[in-house]
């Protein structure tokens, strides 16, 4: 630890040129007696730091020293600056090696490019909602990370017994707040076959401990693919929810509402399937939905814009609360004034 606290302290006097003992140990998060024992092992190392006395004062190295960071343009500099997502990183453990290549790459190029990490942030979860890291992010995140086997106890589902398996790790998704593990149970292929990936929450998991031994990837765990994997799953896992169907007719408004209003796979299809506009403009679309119940909720969102034409049970459903928002607002409120 402190080792690398001594090179972030390096780099961190290379890109700013000057800074105060009190500077050093709030970014460093130490106290100034550790600073000034750190800039004394540096000097001890060989490094040229030295510390200007005076109220200007400050820790700082030789004019003309530093270190060297090779093989990257201004470009490709400012867009590894944007890839240190400060939460996802601490969450998974791994907030000091980025902390550093970040100050490696402003150093080299003179700060300016930690500007663009400024101008840009991910706000992963959705509004409204509470996501807490999952307790054993980082022990998982150490598995992936170093290649290793990961010794697990999971659970399938909160009411389902739990199933102790040995998971060859093969990467992490944030996807909106909440940590998925894809990974295959070690041992379920031979060589040359193709893997099965699977995909785990890890707020599931019970234990997870990361073998002392890194495993090496063969045929198509050598090859695998995680964005297209995910993008695969999550494509077909949204389709799979839709299993009912809701034929509308949709006034001009409520066509151009549907894609702002309603859940985008499903806006997709619907928009896909719309008819021919009748006299009034209206056209005629087939909108996949999870369940009546979704649909009754997504056809409100809608409003006096979309008219469900089947099934039978949801048009009186959507008809029985026209009847009840139209005497909410027949009738003038009980707590206003008569005229």
């Amino acid at each position: 630890m402190r080792t690398a606290r001594a090179i972030s302290l390096l780099l961190l006097l290379q890109a700013r040129r000057s800074m105060t003992g009190a500077e050093l140990a709030a970014e460093l998060e130490v106290s100034e007696r550790t600073v000034q024992r750190d800039v004394l092992a540096l000097a001890e190392a060989g490094v040229p730091v030295y510390a200007d006395r005076g109220r200007a004062g400050g820790y700082r190295l030789l004019d003309g020293y530093r270190t060297r960071l090779t093989g990257l343009d201004r470009a490709e500099a400012e867009v590894l600056l944007l890839a240190g997502l400060p939460g996802p990183l601490q969450d998974m453990g791994l907030a000091d090696p980025a902390l550093a290549a970040r100050l490696k790459v402003a150093g080299e190029l003179g700060g300016a490019p930690a500007a663009g990490a400024r101008r840009f942030h991910l706000d992963a979860p959705g509004w409204f909602r509470d996501a807490p890291v999952p307790p054993l992010l980082a022990e998982v995140a150490r598995a992936v990370w170093g290649g290793r086997l990961l010794r697990a106890r999971y659970r399938r589902r909160p009411e389902a017994d739990p199933v102790e398996r040995v998971l060859r790790p093969a990467g992490l998704v944030l996807k909106a707040g909440t940590w998925y593990l894809v990974a295959r149970p070690d041992g379920t292929v031979g060589e040359g076959e193709a893997a099965t990936h699977r995909v785990y929450r890890v707020d599931r998991l019970l234990a997870a401990e990361p073998s002392d031994r890194p495993f090496t990837p063969y045929g198509a765990d050598a090859d695998f693919d995680l964005a297209a994997f995910w993008e695969a799953r999550a494509a077909g896992f949204a389709r799979s929810l839709l299993r009912e169907t809701v034929t509308l007719r949709l006034s001009p408004l409520g066509l151009a509402l549907v894609p702002r209003l309603l859940e985008p796979l499903a806006a997709r299809e619907a928009l896909a399937s719309a008819g021919e506009p009748d006299g009034r403009g209206r056209v005629t679309v087939r909108l996949p939905v999870e369940s009546l119940d979704v649909g009754y909720e997504e056809v409100l969102r809608l409003g006096p814009e979309a008219e469900v034409l089947e099934p039978p049970a949801l048009r009186r459903r959507l008809a029985e609360a026209a009847a009840r928002t139209a005497a909410l607002y027949g009738a003038p409120p009980a707590d206003r004034p008569q005229r």
